[in-house]
């Protein structure tokens, strides 16, 4: 990706844009930071640990971040933790499950190839994607206890709420030490790459902070910090979560289709604050959706804006025409015959696929079998009515079946029980 494909930022402060979108809830000096970030071009970094195959859409806000500081102007350093990805930061409620390092370093490889495309590698700020196994790695206990470890009061590392909470149940060393690493990362990208700034989930503040004071107790510095919010649900259930599970970036984890359905069924009381946290449209067009939203909530104007700018920003401008395409077909707005298979059996999966073997069903059945009806009497009834579709055909009678020719892709059927209710039918063999 070049300079050229990124747009411009359009804005006159990127401190108070930032404030604007409630992307600053902490930060180590207002005054100092807003120097550094409206000064001039700084270097920051932001790291992201391998606990997984993929990064999710919680990680969106980092990865958003980073590429709005460096539209700004700012050099982007993008971390991937080959080293603390093998510790593990602690959480409260138990030890972490500790990977291998043959495992972790294919996890490192995933990930820094999924966060290529959010910033560009050329430039005077131009991006760059570091690991911290490649100093924390070469270091030998005596320098860890020497250099790092005689810089941190163990008084002020008990203090850290979540090693509070974990102090009864118990905490190994290895875990207690993660803040150690995490600082010496600040220190190192500082040593190697001027590095001035770190910002990160609000869940970090003590890593960070950690770091910030690391930094200034080994004679270096200034280096300044800030944190972004845990993005929220209105109804209070965990961002990023479906009933299949996590959101991934992966498309092979988390298919486009699925990935762009999360944010067109974003909440109305969600939508505004997500549009400002992630989307890179002019402010103007942001209070545009917004209104649009308080006005015309059934349109879902500002889900589809989201859903469609992320979509593309994730999986390209192609995934995001399939996936509008798919939601459009599948209620018999387009033409099913132009979506991709994987598209529409990821499509159908989403709505529930039934899998089958041998003779199809008549379409009666085939509306049982999906569960679109709870019995052979309802969708007699519900055909009768005139509201059973077949790839989007109206079924006038009550016996219709189906033939190999109506198969999609050689395989597949679309079942729609009135204006909004589908579901999905593979043939295996």
């Amino acid at each position: 990706m070049t300079d050229s494909s990124l747009p411009p930022s359009g804005r006159d402060s990127l401190t108070d844009d930032l404030r604007w979108r409630g992307l600053i809830q902490d930060s180590t000096g207002p005054d100092e930071l807003r120097d550094l970030l409206d000064g001039g071009r700084a270097t920051f970094y932001v790291g992201f640990d391998p606990t997984a195959a993929s990064l999710h859409v919680g990680h969106l806000v980092q990865v958003a971040t980073a590429r709005r500081l460096q539209l700004a102007g700012h050099r982007p350093l993008l971390l991937v933790g080959g080293a603390t990805g093998q510790i593990g930061d602690p959480k409260e409620s138990a030890e972490r499950t500790l990977n291998s390092p043959e495992v972790v370093a294919g996890w490192v490889d995933r990930i820094r190839e999924q966060l290529a495309p959010f910033v560009s590698y050329q430039g005077e700020n131009a991006a760059q994607l570091v690991n911290n196994l490649d100093w924390t790695g070469e270091m030998s206990v005596v320098e860890f206890l020497r250099d790092v470890g005689k810089h941190f009061p163990v008084n002020k590392m008990l203090a850290r709420e979540v090693v509070r909470a974990r102090l009864e149940s118990g905490i190994s060393f290895t875990e207690f030490s993660y803040q150690l690493l995490q600082a010496n990362d600040f220190f190192e990208l500082h040593r190697r790459h001027g590095c001035q700034l770190q910002f990160g989930g609000s869940d970090q503040w003590g890593n960070i902070t950690a770091g910030v004071d690391y930094v200034r107790r080994r004679g270096a510095g200034p280096v300044q910090a800030f944190t972004t919010p845990l993005v929220t649900r209105a109804d209070g259930t965990k961002f990023g979560k479906t009933e299949g599970g996590a959101v991934w970036l992966d498309p092979e984890m988390t298919s486009p289709y699925a990935f762009y359905q999360f944010w067109v069924n974003v909440d109305d009381r969600d939508v505004a604050r997500y549009l400002r946290f992630f989307s890179f449209r002019p402010r103007a067009e942001l209070e545009e959706l917004e209104k649009a939203t308080a006005e015309r909530p059934a349109a879902r104007q500002a889900q589809r804006a989201l859903a469609e700018e992320l979509t593309t920003l994730v999986h390209g401008a192609r995934e995001t025409a399939q996936a509008v395409a798919a939601s459009q077909a599948l209620f018999g707005r387009g033409s099913l015959d132009d979506l991709a298979p994987e598209t529409l059996r990821a499509a159908l999966a989403e709505a529930g696929l039934v899998r089958l073997d041998g003779a199809l069903p008549d379409v009666a059945g085939l509306l049982k079998e999906s569960g679109l009806v709870p019995s052979m009497k309802e969708a007699r009834r519900v055909i009768a009515e005139g509201g059973a579709y077949v790839n989007n055909n109206r079924v006038d009678a009550v016996d219709a079946a189906v033939t190999p020719a109506d198969l999609l892709h050689g395989r597949y059927l679309v079942l729609r029980r009135g204006k909004r209710s589908f579901a999905g039918v593979e043939l295996r063999s």
